[in-house]
């Protein structure tokens, strides 16, 4: 036989096939890769959000106290001896509790020293102290080992939060030449030359941020000279009062700017002087980044700088003028100039000396938890929010689970199909989709000024949430029930059950995982609402924690919004801490509702 040669056309047109299945096959790969790497982005955006608030949110977990011996004296917290809790929570226990820290401290007599000192104290310091006192009155009288709450500056400071501290130790043998007041220590090797170099450098780039400044005015005062010599030929075309008075303002504008710009001048050129002078002494001031040198059990806060010699003032006696060994002691140096730090130097000396000497314990911050709002940080907890929400829930849930499912099932089992449960239908959900922004408006006009409600209660934002969660219950609701096979509803009608029956005893229960998923779903979403809450009042500073459906409260998103807004660094971790907090309740709640399915669920 011979070999039959196959016709051009078909190869061309097996080979045009397979170029086709090869390039499906790579759309495909493509289509997964695109998958993959949307998968990972959000994954890497999700982690990138968490480990952002926890790591914001850790240090409000903690809290540092002070542990002093406290002497109870009865003249000052029962002077009567009448051993009755009430008395003693109204006596005085500021006074021993400021004493005892002072007590730590004699050498710090002047009244500013001593006002300061105190400020280390939290304005609720004595509360865990009073407690203890009332609960056991045999105490009055003896002195008592008391934990004391700080202030959060000095919470702040042992967090190592707000300046980053370095710490070297000295090479050479530092000697001081004396223990108190004005002191020069010399090193024997330049110790100091590297701090030297490093405050230069801060010279320089203050020098450099100094002249953009001034190159910037600069720039302005010359706009202004072109606008005032176009107003001298507008006046000289057309004088009036007008004129007269624009061109007076743009001559005083540019006196007083060319003053600032002078100034400026002076500053950058003060500052590239001193940071071309190498080999000179520096002068340190609240406007640089501070240095102190921790010797002889002292600690000595440095107003001059040389290479292998400082003067300062002692912040912190020091023990003797001995010589101190290589390694022995420290040169401490702040990122921070003390003009922008919140703990002055004078104040780290003495919480360094108060951990130095174990005054200072740290602990889990159960006061987070535990107590409602306030204006103080260290004070301020989420117990008021959270028990906000857990009752404005509560109403929430009683509201809306009857109505939502008894509508479900009217809309699904019973209502006849015809144009109006159409609009009905279309209508609930359209208002699932509806901002939350606007029941809020709606809770507003009906709940407080048609129906006089009080604002800020737990009662109206129960009322305000469930119409935001209705029709989401009602559409889960509606889900479960049409997910029940309708063989179940028609034995039971074929066994002699009416209606109501067949779908009260035998399709809502198998339907009510599908149900109870869509609530908890619901509900959770009502947990994480923050603007319909706002309009109608809930968005006050609550320090109480509520006690019933009509007393004032906040809830815990609203919480987040309220300290979100604060500029104090401890308001901003406890924020953090408190989104860690609420994403923990969502997260049980969706974790309960996943449950609920994949426990109860059946497949038909």
């Amino acid at each position: 036989m011979t070999d039959m040669a196959i016709p051009a056309a078909v190869t061309k047109t097996g080979e045009d096939a397979r170029l086709r299945v090869r390039a499906r096959y790579r759309a495909e790969a493509r289509f997964k890769m695109y998958g993959v790497l949307a998968i990972g982005l959000t994954a890497l955006f999700l982690a990138v959000v968490l480990t952002d608030i926890v790591i914001k949110g850790l240090p409000a977990f903690t809290q540092h106290y002070l542990e002093l011996s406290v002497k109870l004296d009865p003249a000052e917290i029962d002077p009567r001896g009448t051993k009755d809790p009430a008395v003693i929570r109204q006596g005085d226990f500021q006074t021993p509790v400021t004493e005892a820290l002072r007590s730590i401290f004699p050498e710090v007599t002047d009244r500013p020293g001593r006002r300061l000192l105190d400020g280390l104290l939290s304005n609720g310091a004595v509360d865990r102290l009073r407690d203890t006192a009332a609960a056991n009155p045999e105490l009055i009288g003896q002195t008592v080992k008391a934990r004391v709450l700080i202030s959060e500056r000095a919470d702040l400071y042992y967090k190592n939060i707000g300046t980053v501290i370095g710490r070297r130790a000295g090479r050479g043998i530092a000697t001081p030449t004396g223990t108190t007041g004005e002191i020069s220590i010399f090193s024997s090797t330049n110790d100091f030359s590297a701090d030297m170099v490093t405050i230069k450098q801060a010279l320089s780039v203050r020098a450099r941020e100094v002249r953009y400044r001034a190159d910037d005015l600069r720039r302005v005062v010359r706009g202004l000279e072109v606008r005032r010599n176009e107003l001298q030929a507008a006046l000289a075309r057309a004088p009036g009062a007008a004129a007269e008075m624009a061109l007076g303002n743009a001559v005083g504008e540019i006196e007083s700017l060319s003053k600032n710009l002078a100034d400026l001048d002076a500053e950058a050129a003060a500052l590239q002087a001193r940071f071309d002078a190498q080999g000179s002494d520096e002068t340190l001031n609240e406007t640089i980044a501070s240095r102190l040198v921790a010797i002889n059990g002292g600690l000595v806060k440095v107003t001059q700088l040389g290479n292998a010699k400082v003067t300062g003032t002692v912040l912190i006696p020091l023990a003797s003028t001995a010589d101190a060994a290589p390694g022995t002691w420290q040169m401490v140096a702040f990122d921070t100039p003390e003009a922008n730090r919140r703990v002055s130097d004078r104040e780290v000396a003495w919480l360094e000396r108060l951990r130095d000497k174990g005054h200072v314990a740290s602990a889990f911050n159960w006061a987070f938890f535990t107590s409602g709002d306030s204006r103080e940080p260290e004070l301020a907890g989420i117990r008021g929010a959270l028990v906000g929400s857990a009752i404005t829930l509560f109403v929430t849930l009683i509201i809306c689970l009857p109505i939502g499912v008894a509508a479900a099932i009217y809309l699904e089992e019973f209502a006849p199909k015809n144009r109006l449960t159409e609009v009905i239908e279309v209508n609930i959900n359209n208002l699932a989709a509806v901002p939350s922004i606007v029941f809020g408006l709606l809770g507003l006009a009906v709940f407080l000024n048609f129906m006089g409600l009080p604002r800020s209660a737990p009662l109206v934002g129960g009322l305000v949430l469930a119409l935001l969660v209705l029709p989401t219950i009602i559409i889960a609701s509606r889900a479960a029930l049409k997910a029940v096979p309708p063989s179940i509803k028609e034995a039971a009608l074929g066994v002699g059950a009416s209606h109501q029956q067949a779908i009260f005893h035998h399709v809502l229960p198998l339907a009510m995982p599908g149900i109870m998923t869509g609530t908890i779903i619901g509900m959770a979403h009502a947990l994480g609402e923050t603007a319909p809450l706002l309009l109608i009042g809930m968005v006050a500073f609550i320090v109480e924690v509520p006690g019933g459906l009509t007393d004032a409260a906040t809830v815990l998103p609203v919480q987040i919004y309220l300290w979100s807004d604060l500029p104090e660094i401890s308001f901003q971790a406890k924020t953090a801490a408190a989104i860690m907090v609420l994403l923990l309740f969502l997260f049980v709640m969706n974790g309960a509702a996943i449950f609920l399915r994949k426990r109860f669920e059946r497949r038909w």
